[in-house]
């Protein structure tokens, strides 16, 4: 199984082609405001670069937050796109998912994304990186409770990386989101028959946009 596997939720736009949950060949390049502008021809090169193409690929792996809203949309836009002209399934994960791969051999696993004035997007997983939490967005010193209870966590992201002073930990693990693990991620629920279709696919919000949460506080008006 060809797995086309796309990340767009981050100042990393990455793509990858991997063979079930191999990785065959991933490219990336770390801009966030040229996503509009470099998804489709990173993507072009990558096909071109392992001598296949989309009709040679049986699944698309994408992430669907939390993260970018705007990077979200361009990749969640294009992965529709080809999964409608070829009817391709497609599988949504979790950028706080694939996070978690960045660590491996931990006991517990925490990743961390930065959501700005202290908030943070977070999630917990075993060693396996099976989540075993609720996806959360909150205040980095609400969660610090629920972090207490879990043995040996260890955390990674770019919001463990501004947030660090509040921890004991001193390692600092990489924080990029990567297709690769978009790609494991998305072949491990394929496996479980969780594939959807492409008019099904959305963003996972869990926290609204900045102009929303400014609308309802009245910072700005309709």
């Amino acid at each position: 199984m060809i797995n086309l596997a796309i990340s767009t939720s981050s100042d990393t736009c990455s793509v990858s082609l991997l063979e079930n949950d191999k990785c065959i060949k991933e490219l990336n390049i770390k801009n966030e405001k040229t996503h509009s502008e470099k998804l489709m021809p990173l993507i072009d090169e990558l096909f071109n670069s392992t001598n296949l193409s989309l009709k040679d690929v049986n699944l698309i792996s994408c992430d669907n937050g939390p993260g970018s809203f705007t990077g979200l949309r361009i990749g969640i836009a294009t992965v529709k796109a080809f999964a409608e002209v070829q009817n391709i399934p497609v599988i949504a994960c979790s950028s706080l998912d694939a996070l978690s791969y960045n660590i491996q051999n931990a006991e517990h696993i925490c990743s961390l994304i930065d959501a700005r004035n202290n908030q943070v997007y977070c999630a917990i997983y075993d060693n396996n990186h099976n989540l075993i939490s609720d996806y959360m967005a909150n205040d980095i010193n609400n969660l610090l409770p629920i972090f207490a209870n879990y043995n040996n966590l260890k955390f990674v992201g770019d919001g463990y990386n501004r947030h660090q002073d509040l921890f004991s930990q001193t390692d600092i693990y990489d924080d990029t989101i990567y297709s690769k693990n978009i790609g494991i991620c998305g072949y491990k629920k394929f496996l479980l028959g969780e594939t959807t279709t492409a008019d099904l696919l959305s963003v996972m919000y869990l926290r609204k946009s900045q102009a929303e949460r400014m609308l309802g506080n009245g910072t700005i008006k309709h």
